[in-house]
C-alpha cells in the first residue's frame, strides 16, 4: 500500500447528543438500528429514555487502567505488569438546568420527581437524603455524535457510544449567578453488566438515506 499523509476524513469534531435511560441495559436492551434514520431519532421516539439537551464541553470517555508491578534483584526497573483493576468514566456538563436532568446528575429515583409543570403546584424534585443500605440508582447511558468516514450524496456516519451500566459519583452543585448559566457538572461511573463482563459499546454506522 503505498503511503499517504493521512486521511481527513477520519478525523472526528462535533459535540455528542446525550440521552438516558430509565433503567440499566444489557446488549440485547439496546434498541435497535433503522437504517435509514440517525439512532437521535430512534431514541427520541423510544419509551423510557429522554435527551438531556443541551450539554457544554461534549463528553469526556476516560478509560483509566491500573496494573501491578513485579520488581527482581537484577534489574533497576519493574521485570512485569500485570493489570489488576480498571474504571471507565464519563463526563459532561448538562447546560438545560431541568430537575430531570437534575435528578439524573444526582442520582437520584425517579419517584422523587412528582408534578406537572406549567401548574400552580408545580414541578417538583424531593431531595431526599436516603436510607442506610438503599441501593444507588444505575442508569444507562447513550451518546451519538459525528462518525468517522466520508459522507456521499445518499449517505451519512455516526458514532454511537452505549455505556450498560452508570452511576453519578462526583459532587452536584446549583447555582444561581448572574454572569453564568446555571449548570450541572457531573462525572458517570461505567460499570460492567453481569452476563458479558462488557462497560458497552462504540459503534461507527453509516445512515442510508431513503
Amino acid at each position: 500500500m503505498a503511503y499517504t499523509r493521512g486521511t481527513s476524513s477520519e478525523i472526528i469534531v462535533g459535540a455528542a447528543a446525550l440521552f438516558t435511560a430509565d433503567t440499566t441495559l444489557t446488549a440485547g436492551t439496546v434498541p435497535a438500528f433503522v437504517s435509514t434514520e440517525s439512532f437521535k431519532t430512534t431514541l427520541s421516539s423510544t419509551e423510557g429514555i429522554e435527551n438531556v439537551g443541551y450539554t457544554s464541553n461534549g463528553i469526556d470517555l476516560t478509560f483509566q487502567p491500573n496494573f501491578g508491578e513485579v520488581q527482581v534483584d537484577q534489574i533497576l526497573d519493574v521485570a512485569k505488569l500485570y493489570k489488576q483493576g480498571m474504571q471507565v468514566t464519563l463526563k459532561t456538563s448538562f447546560a438545560e438546568a431541568t430537575l430531570e436532568n437534575l435528578l439524573f446528575a444526582i442520582a437520584g429515583k425517579s419517584a422523587n420527581l412528582t408534578g406537572s409543570k406549567g401548574t400552580s403546584a408545580g414541578r417538583i424534585l424531593d431531595l431526599k437524603s436516603g436510607d442506610i443500605g438503599e441501593c444507588p440508582v444505575e442508569r444507562a447511558l447513550i451518546a451519538i455524535g459525528p462518525g468517522t468516514g466520508d459522507c456521499v450524496d445518499s449517505s451519512s456516519v455516526e458514532r454511537v457510544y452505549v455505556a450498560y451500566r452508570a452511576l453519578s459519583i462526583d459532587n452536584v452543585s446549583v447555582a444561581a449567578k448572574r454572569d453564568a448559566a446555571t449548570m450541572f457538572d457531573v462525572t458517570f461511573r461505567l460499570l460492567p453488566e453481569d452476563t458479558s463482563g462488557s462497560y458497552g459499546k462504540i459503534i461507527d454506522r453509516t445512515i442510508q438515506n431513503a
